[in-house]
């Protein structure tokens, strides 16, 4: 009889690293597949699914304007109970650090279900930052028997917190095994037209606690540098958010060196990230991406749970002052000795055979650890 892996996820983020891990485990004959998605983001989260050529076994679409924490949260309870009591998984697999997470894992923690967890282990040890991510992550740890860490420190952190040795694998992050999917040599997109020639700069910033005067200072920051560097050009995939999209809109709308855009496919913004000269981000996913490409990474927050780009030099940690940012990126373009530094370090974060080692560990006999 074969054993029912449940795969429950609802955001961008964490669909471009389970979707990969879904694709591989349906090959495997000896588990049945089930995916659940929460709908937590609704047009971001179907266009991943589609360039995956995934399709949901349950839609629970939670997703309603103006949305809250509360509502999430309480929208996924009252939802999810019904399927889990349908389909009675052997193993629910969550990921990361979503409030999709962290209620399914308290879902199946009321109904004695056991939960894998993909991506454990990533810590700050400050859960307001990220917020809520690192509160959601260390809820997971608790709840948690299968404990898939992308690296040796991730696993270090699971130690440390008392979780038993047998529980935790060291897989990689899938992120790596979906840029294998993605990223291709003849990739061609109207915004690549309009850099040209330029050092193309790629940007994100979204997070809930960089909003306000946070994120008014990465623009600025971000301009001061674009208005002395003319050979560079910018492109930002904006968040929905609205107030992202308003104090981008004050500090940057009159530049003509960025565009602003909409936010992009998973297949645009990988092939996208490949290309660029550096990024800028306050993301958590993009931290693992672009060292992969051996593209540096100013990361616009005051902690980071991906400690290990930074040990390893593929990662800078520069805040949210104007003045950090403004000296780094500066640097970054003007200094080709620390450039150098940064794009030839090396990537912590997996050789692209992270779903592999998860579904082999799945089905030879998950039930033993």
């Amino acid at each position: 009889m074969k054993k029912k892996v449940m795969l429950v996820f609802g955001t961008r983020p964490e669909a471009i690293k389970m979707c990969p891990l879904v694709n591989e485990l349906k090959k495997r004959e000896t588990l049945e597949t089930i995916v659940c998605v929460t709908g937590q983001h609704r047009q971001m989260l179907d266009q991943v699914l589609e360039t995956f050529n995934v399709i949901p076994d349950y839609d629970l679409a939670i997703m309603k304007q103006g949305q809250t924490l509360f509502d999430i949260t309480t929208g996924i309870l009252e939802k999810i109970k019904a399927v889990l009591e349908n389909v009675k998984p052997d193993i629910v697999l969550v990921h990361g650090d979503t409030t999709t997470t962290f209620v399914t894992a308290l879902a199946c923690f009321y109904l004695q279900i056991p939960v894998g967890h993909v991506e454990a282990g990533l810590r700050t040890y400050n859960i307001y930052s990220p917020y809520p991510e690192e509160f959601n992550r260390q809820a997971v740890g608790i709840i948690s028997k299968y404990n898939f860490a992308p690296t040796e420190l991730a696993k270090k952190h699971l130690l440390d917190e008392g979780k038993d040795a047998t529980s935790i694998y060291v897989t990689g992050n899938t992120v790596i095994d979906a840029m294998q999917h993605t990223v291709i040599a003849d990739y061609h997109h109207p915004e690549l037209d309009w850099v040209g020639d330029s050092r193309m700069i790629f940007i994100t910033a979204h997070r809930r606690e960089n909003l306000g005067q946070p994120m008014h200072n990465m623009f600025r920051a971000i301009r001061r540098v674009l208005n002395e560097h003319p050979d560079v050009k910018a492109i930002y995939p904006i968040h929905m958010n609205p107030i992202v999209r308003k104090a981008a809109d004050e500090e940057l709308g009159d530049c003509n060196q960025i565009h602003i855009i909409d936010p992009i496919e998973v297949f645009d913004c990988h092939n996208f990230e490949a290309r660029c000269f550096l990024c800028l981000t306050d993301s958590g996913g993009i931290q693992e991406e672009c060292p992969s490409y051996g593209k540096p990474v100013l990361v616009m927050r005051d902690t980071t749970e991906r400690p290990e780009g930074v040990d390893a030099g593929t990662l800078k940690l520069v805040g949210t002052s104007e003045e950090k940012i403004y000296e780094w990126f500066t640097k970054l373009l003007d200094n080709e000795e620390e450039y150098a530094k940064m794009a030839h370090a090396a990537n912590p974060y997996g050789d692209g055979h992270a779903c592999e080692r998860i579904a082999d560990i799945l089905e030879k006999g998950y039930t033993s650890i």
